[in-house]
C-alpha cells in the first residue's frame, strides 16, 4: 500500500489594507479598530479615500514637502521619477511606476509615499489584538472598512471569522454593491453591518456615483430579513442628495425594513481633495457643499420622526 502524502496546510488568506486606525469612535459601538482595505467599485465624486478605490498599490506625492535633494532620482531604477522643470519638485510618470517603494524609503521628507500593503489574516489579528482592552472596557471591537471590504470577500471573510473566534466584536462598513452570495456570507461573520445608502433616484446614484443603486437597494432588502442589527449611514452634499424627495424615499424605503433602527447622517467634507492632487487625479475630484446646519437638523427630524435613532456626524 502506498504512502500517504499528508495534506499540505493552506496558506493563510491574504489581502491589501491602506491603513490601521485605533481609537476609533464612528465605526460601531465603543472603541474600535478600523482596518482599511482597497478596492471598491464605486466612484463617488465626493470621495474622501481616493486611495482606498484602487485595489492596488499606488505612489502618492506630496510636492509641498519636495525638498529637491533628488535622492528618489538615483534609486529608481525604472526613471518613473524626474526632476521638475526649474529646479522644482520631482516629477512621477505614473505609467512606469512599478511601485517597488525604493523611492519612499529614500525621502527623508515623507514627499513619497506607497499607499497600500499586502498583508495576512495573523498580521492584522495580531495588530488589533493590541486593543483588546480597550474593546473589553468600552465595548468595542474591529470594524472592515475601505474602499469596499466585499471587493476582497475571500479575505475579509477569512478577517471577520479570525476576530470572532478571538472573541472580538466584529462590523462590516459596506456600500452593499456585490454579488447577494458574496454579502450574505461576509455578512454572517460581523456582529453589526453599517450599510451606506446615497441617491434613491438611479439615474442620479449613476451621476455621482457611477453605478446603480439597484443591487444595493435589494441587498438591502435581503439583509434586513437577516437577524442581523443594521446602521443605515447617509453621506448628504447640498444639491446632490439633501432634498426633500430624496430624503422622504429614502425613510419610505427603510421604515418597513425592521432590521433598520438607526441612520446616521454624514456631513459632506472636501477632506479628499489634497488626497486626489496628491494621486495625480485632480480631474476626478468634485467639490461640492455641505448642508446647512438647519438643514441637517430638518433631515435628523424626519428621520427621528419616522422613529429612527439618528445621529449626525462630519
Amino acid at each position: 500500500m502506498g504512502r500517504v502524502e499528508p495534506k499540505k496546510k493552506a496558506p493563510p488568506a491574504r489581502g491589501v489594507i491602506f491603513d490601521i486606525k485605533r481609537f476609533a469612535v464612528h465605526d460601531g459601538p465603543g472603541i474600535r479598530t478600523t482596518v482599511f482595505l482597497k478596492g471598491c467599485p464605486l466612484h463617488c465624486l465626493w470621495c474622501h479615500n481616493p486611495e482606498s478605490v484602487d485595489c492596488g498599490l499606488e505612489l502618492i506625492t506630496r510636492s509641498s514637502r519636495c525638498s529637491r535633494c533628488y535622492a528618489c532620482l538615483k534609486v529608481c531604477a525604472r526613471g518613473a521619477i524626474s526632476k521638475g522643470r526649474n529646479g522644482g519638485p520631482v516629477v512621477l510618470d505614473r505609467a512606469k511606476c512599478d511601485f517597488c517603494g525604493l523611492c519612499a524609503e529614500a525621502c527623508m521628507y515623507e514627499a513619497l509615499e506607497i499607499v497600500g500593503r499586502r498583508a495576512s489574516v495573523p498580521d492584522i489579528v495580531a495588530e488589533v489584538e493590541k486593543d483588546r482592552i480597550f474593546y473589553e472596557q468600552s465595548g468595542g471591537g474591529v470594524t472592515l472598512s475601505g474602499g469596499e471590504p466585499l471587493a476582497q470577500p475571500e479575505f475579509s471573510l477569512a478577517l471577520l471569522q479570525a476576530f470572532r473566534a478571538g472573541g472580538i466584536h466584529t462590523t462590516l462598513d459596506t456600500s452593499g454593491l456585490a454579488a447577494w452570495n458574496v454579502l450574505d456570507r461576509v455578512a454572517a461573520a460581523a456582529d453589526l453591518i453599517l450599510y451606506d445608502l446615497k441617491i434613491m433616484d438611479e439615474a442620479g446614484h449613476i451621476k455621482f456615483t457611477g453605478v446603480s443603486n439597484a443591487p444595493i437597494l435589494k441587498n438591502l432588502c435581503n439583509l434586513a430579513g437577516l437577524d442581523k442589527p443594521i446602521h443605515v449611514r447617509i453621506p448628504l452634499a447640498a444639491g446632490v442628495n439633501d432634498d426633500e424627495t430624496n430624503i422622504r424615499a429614502m425613510i419610505d424605503f427603510l421604515r418597513p425594513l425592521p432590521a433598520v433602527r438607526r441612520v446616521d447622517l454624514l456631513k459632506y467634507h472636501k477632506g479628499g481633495q489634497e488626497k486626489y492632487r496628491n494621486l495625480g487625479q485632480e480631474l476626478c475630484f468634485r467639490i461640492f457643499t455641505p448642508p446647512s446646519e438647519e438643514r441637517m437638523e430638518e433631515i435628523r427630524r424626519a428621520f427621528a420622526g419616522a422613529g429612527f435613532s439618528v445621529t449626525i456626524g462630519g
